[in-house]
C-alpha cells in the first residue's frame, strides 16, 4: 500500500445499464427471476459499487500485486433503473484502519438516486491469497 491511500479518495464512475445486467440475467437458471422486470439488478448494482471502489483505489496500492477483496456492503436499493440509463457512481473512502478500507457511496440514475451506503473492502497480497486458495481447490 502507498502512502496515498487515505481518507479522503473520492471517485466516479459512470456506466449505461445493459439488458444483460437486469434481474432476469442474475441468475438464468432461477424461474422466479425470469418473471420479475427487466430492471437493474441489485446484485449487479453491488458488482458496480465494488468495482468503482477498485478504481479509486488502484491508483494507491501495489496494483496486481496487492489487490482488495470485499467483505461487507450496506446498501439500500430505493429506485428501479431501466436498461440504457446511465448509473453514476460516487465512491468516498472515509476510513483506512491497516488494510481495511471503508467507503460510502451513493449513485442515481439521470432520474433518481437508486442508492446510498457503506461497503468494506481489504487489501490483500494477490500471490498469498491465491496459494490460500489452492488449498481448498484440491
Amino acid at each position: 500500500m502507498k502512502e496515498t491511500l487515505t481518507a479522503g479518495i473520492i471517485h466516479e464512475f459512470k456506466y449505461t445499464v445493459p439488458e444483460s445486467k437486469t434481474v432476469p440475467h442474475l441468475y438464468p437458471e432461477a424461474a422466479e427471476f425470469q418473471k420479475m422486470p427487466q430492471v437493474f439488478a441489485t446484485g449487479f448494482l453491488v458488482g458496480l459499487i465494488e468495482w468503482t471502489c477498485i478504481q479509486a483505489i488502484n491508483p494507491h496500492i501495489d496494483w496486481p500485486e496487492e489487490q482488495s477483496v470485499g467483505i461487507g456492503i450496506n446498501l439500500n436499493h430505493t429506485a428501479a433503473t431501466p436498461p440504457g440509463l446511465h448509473v453514476v457512481v460516487k465512491v468516498r473512502l472515509v476510513e483506512v484502519v491497516g488494510k481495511r478500507l471503508v467507503f460510502k457511496f451513493e449513485a442515481n440514475d439521470g432520474i433518481d438516486s437508486i442508492c446510498k451506503g457503506s461497503h468494506e473492502r481489504f487489501v490483500i497480497d494477490a500471490g498469498k491469497f491465491a496459494e490460500k486458495l489452492k488449498i481448498k481447490s484440491v
